[in-house]
């Protein structure tokens, strides 16, 4: 095989995951060797080897507790998080607490237990994501250059952590994009609305694990962010998950047995529950059979679109709540809005289009562009911006991006949170603030990093920090440091501190590791 440098885009998704390249003047959204333009973000080791993709889903009824999935929603989180203890619960595999606070994945592959951290699974998702591009190119290279987009609500760890899997994949991860904001590319590509008038554009990105609502607006080639919100648990999984429980409940209610222990069963129910909900956005009832279900009893039930609709409605309006948000963020009212795009396999339910018309007082939705490969092509358009490899219409192409939180540090007795970069502010940026002494002859002042939009740090997240010392003593308020906050153009944060009087300086890097 011989070497090239061709750049790829992938959307790593808690699902489902694409990769596509940019091909003279068009994307190419590369099929696997299924033929799938979209691969399963599963992992599977059986006694002798490890699966990865859609060979790894097909095997997951026969290896339940050692088929991993849903990595993205362990990535770059505590095993502490409240989320991670709800979804351990679920998973027929199972999770511990590894060295400070990390969920650690445990399986038993060729006669050992192994542990895994989220983004060693994520890793394995993205070199194979990286075998489809190889054989597409019909080449090999020590390390491709990739995009890979995440959540736009991501924090700074579960960014650091998405680029250690890149990297842990052989990738060289050239940019981190959010998800919409790539969707936005492919939808500004393709409509080449991008290079007339100005449009004011809503991408509603709802996956199988996270809702993303960014607004842009695209003009003249320019893709400008001026707002984004999202959860970053919020998905697909969780209307499954519900469709498990209601089967469970009734298989309980019919036989007097709970299943809820049993990896197997969970197992065929996931599966029959997820094909049933697709079916459910075309159709208004479907049969759920799963046969042998449980001690050779079979199990079947008619869902109605009606009861799918009434037992997620609180999804369904919770998403309502982060399209409002955004709106509010970026400064606009619903009449300014002049496209509202689906993205990501979810926004095809047709509650939460009804829902989004209603809202955008009966506004056409736009589908118009693929809701699976979106973030995928978007992520290649901008893999061959930044590799140079840009003819044509790409010429012009800018992105203008934004972080999703805000972050700050700790002044002042009271805890309080100082903000040094609100959320939505433009990326790459850095900014300046000096804090004083607050008592006599004080030595040192400790630098906490902290993200959120609260009042009091302790109902923030803490991301890292450090202790600034060797201030001259002085009276009260004669001591300065000068802290500095930068983000650079992964949305990836670095802090710095200096006491001006005497120049001395640390830093830190926020990392997933912490």
């Amino acid at each position: 095989m011989a070497e090239d440098n061709h750049a790829i885009g992938i959307d790593l998704g808690t699902t489902y995951s694409c990769v596509a390249t940019w091909q003279a003047d068009h994307v190419e959204i590369l099929v696997n060797h299924h033929g799938n333009r979209t691969t399963r973000s599963y992992v599977t080791f059986t006694d002798s080897k490890r699966l990865v993709g859609d060979e790894a889903f097909n095997q997951a009824g026969r290896f339940p507790t050692n088929s991993i999935f849903d990595a993205k929603r362990l990535i770059g989180r505590r095993f502490s998080d409240e989320t991670v203890q709800n979804d351990t619960r679920r998973w027929p595999f199972k999770v511990i607490e590894g060295p400070a606070d990390k969920p650690m994945i445990v399986v038993n592959h060729k006669g050992q237990e192994k542990q895994f951290a989220a983004e060693d699974i994520s890793s394995m998702v993205l070199a194979k994501m990286r075998e489809i591009a190889e054989a597409f190119h019909c080449s090999k290279i020590s390390e491709k250059n990739a995009v890979i987009t995440v959540p736009s609500y991501f924090n700074d760890s579960q960014r650091q952590a998405t680029l250690k899997a890149g990297k842990l994949a052989g990738l060289n991860v050239l940019r981190i994009i959010n998800e919409p904001t790539a969707a936005a590319i492919a939808y500004g590509i393709d409509k080449k609305a991008g290079w007339f008038r100005k449009r004011n554009v809503m991408i509603f990105d709802w996956g199988g694990g996270t809702l993303d609502v960014s607004l842009l607006t695209i003009g003249h080639g320019v893709f400008d962010v001026k707002a984004t919100a999202g959860d970053t648990h919020l998905g697909g999984e969780d209307l499954d998950n519900r469709m498990v429980d209601y089967c469970v409940d009734e298989f309980k209610t019919k036989n007097k047995v709970d299943i809820c222990g049993d990896p197997k069963a969970l197992r065929k129910a996931k599966t029959a529950c997820e094909k049933a909900k697709k079916a459910l956005s075309f159709c208004f009832d479907i049969d759920i059979e799963i046969d042998s279900w449980y001690n050779g009893e079979d199990f079947n039930t008619t869902f109605t679109r009606d009861k799918f609709e009434e037992r997620n409605m609180d999804i369904f309006n919770k998403c309502m709540v982060i399209v409002k948000r955004c709106l509010e963020d970026a400064k606009m009212d619903i009449s300014d809005v002049d496209d509202v795009v689906l993205v990501g396999g979810s926004s095809r339910i047709p509650k939460v289009q009804e829902l989004l018309q209603k809202f955008f007082m009966g506004k056409e939705l736009c589908k118009s562009i693929n809701p699976d490969e979106a973030v995928a092509y978007g992520a290649a358009v901008q893999a061959a911006v930044l590799s140079g490899n840009v003819t044509g219409k790409l010429q012009d192409f800018t992105l203008l991006d934004v972080i999703p939180m805000s972050l700050g540090t700790e002044c002042g007795h009271e805890h309080h949170m100082a903000v040094m970069i609100p959320r939505n502010t433009k990326i790459p940026t850095k900014k300046h603030q000096i804090f004083v002494t607050t008592c006599d002859n004080q030595r040192a002042v400790l630098c906490g990093v902290f993200e959120g939009e609260n009042e009091f740090t302790r109902d923030n997240n803490y991301l890292g920090g450090f202790t600034m010392d060797g201030i001259p003593p002085a009276p009260k308020g004669v001591g300065k440091v000068d802290v500095c906050f930068s983000i650079d153009a992964n949305g990836i944060l670095n802090v710095s501190a200096e006491v001006i009087s005497t120049g001395q300086k640390r830093a830190i890097t926020i990392n997933s590791d912490r």
